[in-house]
């Protein structure tokens, strides 16, 4: 972080997600009165954190952090346009708006980083795919990932046509996990549990879940494998769960595919 606290980080919007990441970079060592943030409405932990808000910007920051929303790109980013063509490297975690677009808005010579983390990065549990154009470096790259790992995993994409995908799955995928502790907890209460028993039940058995994923080596179907006895009451949900043309699998390929072109509408 030496780089950016000799020559500052800027951090355009810091609604939930800009407040995770700025959480994560305070503590991973970037000093306060190094970091330049820009928000219409600054909170009041924000206001609490030392960092510099709503000031002059430095002339070079190391790296420009883009969290504002898409629609609210067009009006914000003429902010930063003074940064463009330079040696500041921008990172846009906002969906849908394109390397292209970015480019178009901060000049064709800047290093742009595109990035998609999900809203899991809020507790530090996130994970976050990035794609850089063509003025990115490999430090560039390194110092992103350094950045975005402040709120979870981070991982490289090889084309942009591949974002759309990530949106899809990872990007909007936490509320699938919501649905299915709504849709597991719906179950438990019409196989008569009382509905404040059927939730708790249901979200503890996903967070343990995902607990024992996290911790094991094992894949996803072998931990499935291994909870499963033969003829047993697991297996018997599963044989509905796993159907091949109403189960899950198919609904889950159906659902990700509609956020997936939805994502490439949105980007056009």
């Amino acid at each position: 972080m030496q780089d950016i606290n000799a020559r500052g980080l800027v951090l355009l919007g810091c609604g939930k997600m800009g407040s995770a990441m700025l959480a994560g970079w305070l503590a991973q060592g970037v000093e306060p009165g190094a970091v330049h943030v820009i928000d219409p409405a600054p909170s009041d932990w924000l206001r609490g954190t030392g960092v510099q808000i709503n000031s002059g910007l430095p002339p070079a920051p190391a790296v420009a952090i883009l969290a504002v929303k898409p629609q609210m790109m067009g009006t914000a980013l003429p902010q930063l346009a003074a940064l463009g063509d330079g040696d500041t490297l921008f990172v846009s975690i906002a969906a849908g708006t394109t390397l292209a677009k970015l480019a178009d808005m901060l000049g064709p010579q800047s290093p742009i980083i595109r990035a998609m983390p999900n809203t899991p990065a809020a507790v530090g549990a996130g994970i976050t795919a990035m794609i850089g154009n063509a003025h990115v470096t490999a430090e560039h790259l390194e110092q992103a990932q350094r950045l975005l790992s402040a709120v979870g995993a981070v991982v490289t994409l090889e084309d942009e046509g591949q974002m759309d995908a990530v949106t899809g799955l990872s990007g909007s995928g936490p509320a699938y996990v919501f649905h299915l502790i709504e849709a597991m907890a719906a179950a438990g209460e019409t196989q008569g549990l009382a509905p404040e028993l059927a939730m708790q039940l249901a979200r503890a058995t996903v967070i343990g879940a995902a607990r024992l994923a996290e911790g094991s080596d094992a894949s996803a179907a072998t931990l499935r494998q291994n909870v499963t006895s033969p003829n047993g009451t697991t297996a018997a949900a599963l044989a509905v769960l796993m159907d091949d043309a109403d189960g899950l699998p198919p609904l889950m390929a159906r659902a990700i595919a509609a956020a997936t072109a939805r994502s490439k509408e949105l980007a056009e």
